[in-house]
């Protein structure tokens, strides 16, 4: 059973992806006006055609080029998109295996009178100490900053006031993206879902697992030693104000393939601070979350190379940024010897 309380809502709802990446940040750049997200930037919408495929090949002399096509993907990206890939198709109906996202999955065995008995300490464990409100944990400034982001896309929800600035963030900026003709996952994984079963191939995970041994201990260390919500918070605070053009934009160069774009336009640092705020609470490392990096990328490459070994044709999926940067997944393939070959 999937544990279905406060870690499992934080890594699969909005943190999950970032995981696979960096968990460095920098000092926060200065507070601009809330308006600067007023910034003209359209949304492409129609049939796109998404970005084009990496190619990894295992050369086998025996039996012929083993072939694993990688999908970048990206979030946000365009709501009203209807992303069409001709070659997608093509390449999931001759391949032999999916592999999914690099994911985390969380798993305790309580039964189910425990989860029942879980759901309560896991909506408390949401809630900041003592019944505190935002205004009492945070800056002055960056509670001014919020009550203008609050009032322009969530309204007057008192009940938000008394969570944890971790927990805000998200519901935030899951707000923010929405009304700016954005969605989470464009609808990626069910293209990918429909594609896979239309042609009888087989979808396999590629999730690290986290066991939770003991789930109240589990929740009541992350209450007792919470990640550094604040940094997360700004940081979220910095992306819906300045970064949604640039979010626009990247989402607009995904759903029309521009890599170049992709490489030139900056990307947030939100979701750095809130796994960073993660990865180095107190409670990380009881749970082995704090180098979920390195174990999500070990479960990844162990089956990209079984795939290799054994299939003619793979498909798979990865985050975009581990594609484009020089010590991705991909590159740590080529290093071993396969080869790599971008989109044209």
């Amino acid at each position: 059973m999937r544990w279905p309380a406060m870690l499992c809502l934080l890594a699969l709802t909005g943190l999950s992806p970032a995981f696979a990446q960096s968990t460095a940040t920098t000092a926060p750049p200065p507070p601009v006006p809330s308006d600067a997200a007023e910034l003209a930037a359209v949304v492409v919408t129609g049939v796109q055609p998404g970005p084009g495929l990496w190619k990894v090949t295992r050369k086998d002399p025996a039996t012929g080029d083993h072939v694993l096509w990688v999908l970048g993907t990206l979030s946000p990206l365009p709501q009203s998109v209807q992303w069409q890939s001709h070659e997608l198709e093509q390449v999931i109906s001759q391949s032999q295996q999916v592999l999914l996202s690099p994911s985390v999955t969380f798993k305790a065995d309580v039964g189910f009178l425990g989860k029942m008995f879980l759901l309560p300490s896991a909506y408390s464990a949401r809630k900041n100490d003592d019944g505190q409100t935002l205004q009492q944990v945070l800056p002055p400034p960056v509670y001014a900053r919020w009550q203008l982001l609050k009032q322009k896309y969530i309204g007057n929800d008192r009940g938000i006031e008394r969570w944890r600035p971790i927990f805000v963030a998200q519901e935030l900026y899951r707000k923010a993206i929405k009304a700016n003709g954005l969605s989470k996952t464009g609808g990626i994984q069910a293209n990918v879902d429909a594609l896979a079963k239309r042609y009888g191939v087989k979808e396999v995970p590629t999730s690290y697992q986290v066991v939770i041994e003991h789930p109240r201990a589990a929740l009541q260390a992350f209450k007792s030693s919470a990640p550094h919500d604040t940094t997360c918070f700004i940081r979220t605070l910095d992306s819906i104000e300045q970064d949604m053009p640039a979010m626009k934009a990247r989402a607009n160069a995904w759903a029309t393939g521009d890599l170049q774009a992709l490489r030139e336009l900056p990307d947030s640092e939100r979701r750095d601070a809130c796994v960073s705020a993660l990865a180095t609470a107190g409670f990380a490392h009881t749970l082995g979350l704090d180098d979920v990096p390195a174990k999500q990328q070990a479960v990844w490459l162990a089956a990209a190379r079984t795939a290799l070994g054994s299939n003619a044709q793979t498909f798979a999926m990865l985050p975009m940024a581990e594609l484009l940067k020089s010590d991705g997944y991909l590159a740590k393939l080529q290093a071993e010897g396969y080869e790599v070959e971008a989109p044209e």
